[in-house]
């Protein structure tokens, strides 16, 4: 917890890493919490238009979304910049008002500037981020957007219309594959109920998971010696994992006990919120976009932008580039299936419950679509979400919590993992190949507008 056919502007990458180095305290860029002069003569309040530097713009945007985090607290995922530019950004009491006419006259001014070549895309990903902040700064306003609207101009996608029949014909295929007697619910339930992992058991599942990941990662990139993560396992908590990224390439990795830990969550989790993921790329961002460039807005990571897209949409994939072909399957039966002492034969028939399974990945964006837009009632959203993701109906009412929470951003898992995946396999023909694609996306940020094949490329 980092579709699209729709492009806005943007994205974003996690903020991390060191101070640079510091401003002439008279300059702006000294105080991000004060809009500087040239914000104030801006295009965005009608006086003469005064081009800004895009660090300044840079500087004063974290201050604005450090300040907006106040109003809405989820928006704020993780900030590892200087803590006095936080102490500002908080003490200059401005209200949303404030905010939002600074974020509107700031996008202005960027868009004004003229970057030099090796910072045009910085200059898009700013706006984008710029763009998505002010939407999320209207809905907390108290405007409505419709999900197709808010995921346009937040994660810069928008899904496709989605067919229910396509879930139907995913409950048929279940029907004829999954063992046992019952309805479908009840034979996957079954089944699943095999793969459950003895709680002494998970975490020492999870790291030999984790390590294996960062082993294949390792293989192939190059990361900070000192790169490390601590692992805490949790509950009650919304998500089923989550990375806290401390900066200084260390993350917190946190895994929900809530749901059912079964034995296909290791490896999806270690890839996902760990290697080649979240963990990696955060390190990616702190080390060239950050320590590198230099590009200090990298210090905050708006969880309401662009960036999330990708985010979530990489490390979804990351478990597909670790662990090709049958190889998640096999590590699971010959090593991980040892540990929980569960029977290795289940291995197979789990494979192709989850090859079957990935037709209903969009079901959660279906109900947040159809619920957040008012076509389905709570009770009908849940009925819905019970029927074709096979749960129980508080399963299913834990869901619609988060949709209800987390609203467009549901699409980033599934979209976001499908337009990764076609981006990297329409140019990768090798492993090494789909690792090298992988990292370049990593270091050189990409919206969900850039996944998007043309045509030419299938």
């Amino acid at each position: 917890m980092k579709k699209i056919a729709v492009s806005c502007l943007a994205l974003t990458l996690i903020a991390c890493g060191e101070t640079p180095p510091p401003a002439d305290e008279t300059s702006p860029a000294a105080n991000p919490a004060a809009p500087s002069s040239a914000a104030t003569a801006g295009s965005a309040n009608g006086s003469e238009a005064i081009i800004r530097d895009i660090d300044e713009i840079a500087r004063d945007y974290v201050s604005v979304a450090l300040a907006f985090g106040e109003f809405d607290p989820d928006y704020v995922d993780a900030y590892t910049g200087p803590e006095d530019w936080k102490e500002s950004a908080l003490s200059a009491g401005r209200t949303l008002d404030q905010l939002f006419t600074e974020a509107a006259g700031l996008s202005a001014d960027l868009a004004l500037t003229t970057p030099p070549q090796d910072e045009v895309r910085r200059a898009k990903i700013l706006q984008g981020n710029l763009q998505a902040m002010i939407a999320r700064m209207r809905m907390v306003r108290g405007e409505t957007l419709s999900f197709n609207d808010e995921t346009a101009l937040i994660y810069d996608a928008v899904v496709p219309e989605i067919d229910p029949a396509i879930f139907d014909a995913a409950l048929a295929e279940l029907d004829e594959i999954l063992p046992g007697d019952g309805s479908i619910a009840e034979r996957r339930e079954a089944l699943q109920a095999k793969l459950e992992v003895p709680e002494d058991k998970i975490e020492e599942m999870i790291r030999v998971a984790i390590a294996e990941c960062r082993k294949r990662t390792q293989a192939y990139y190059d990361l900070p010696e000192d790169e490390s993560f601590t692992l805490e396992l949790v509950r009650d908590k919304p998500w089923s994992g989550y990375n806290w990224y401390q900066g200084d390439y260390e993350s917190l990795i946190q895994i929900n006990l809530d749901q059912p830990f079964r034995v296909d969550r290791a490896l999806d989790l270690g890839c996902h919120e760990g290697y080649p993921g979240h963990h990696v790329w955060n390190i990616y961002t702190e080390r060239y976009l950050l320590k590198e460039n230099n590009w200090i807005e990298y210090y905050v990571f708006p969880l309401f932008s662009p960036g999330a897209f990708f985010a979530e949409g990489s490390a979804n994939y990351g478990v597909d580039v670790a662990f090709p072909g049958s190889q998640k399957k096999d590590f699971e039966r010959d090593v991980l299936y040892p540990i929980a002492d569960i029977d290795p034969a289940l291995a197979e028939i789990d494979s192709v419950v989850a090859e079957a399974s990935r037709q209903l990945q969009f079901v959660t964006v279906y109900v947040a679509r159809n619920y957040l837009d008012g076509n389905f009632t709570r009770d009908e959203a849940i009925d819905v979400l019970q029927k074709y993701r096979l749960v129980s109906r508080e399963r299913a009412e834990q869901s619609l919590d988060f949709i209800e929470k987390y609203r467009g951003y549901v699409i980033n898992y599934s979209h976001g993992y499908n337009l990764v995946k076609a981006y990297i396999e329409a140019r990768a023909e090798t492993e090494a190949e789909r690792w090298a694609i992988f990292e370049d996306m990593l270091r050189n940020p990409k919206t969900a507008s850039d996944l998007v094949l043309p045509e030419s490329d299938g």
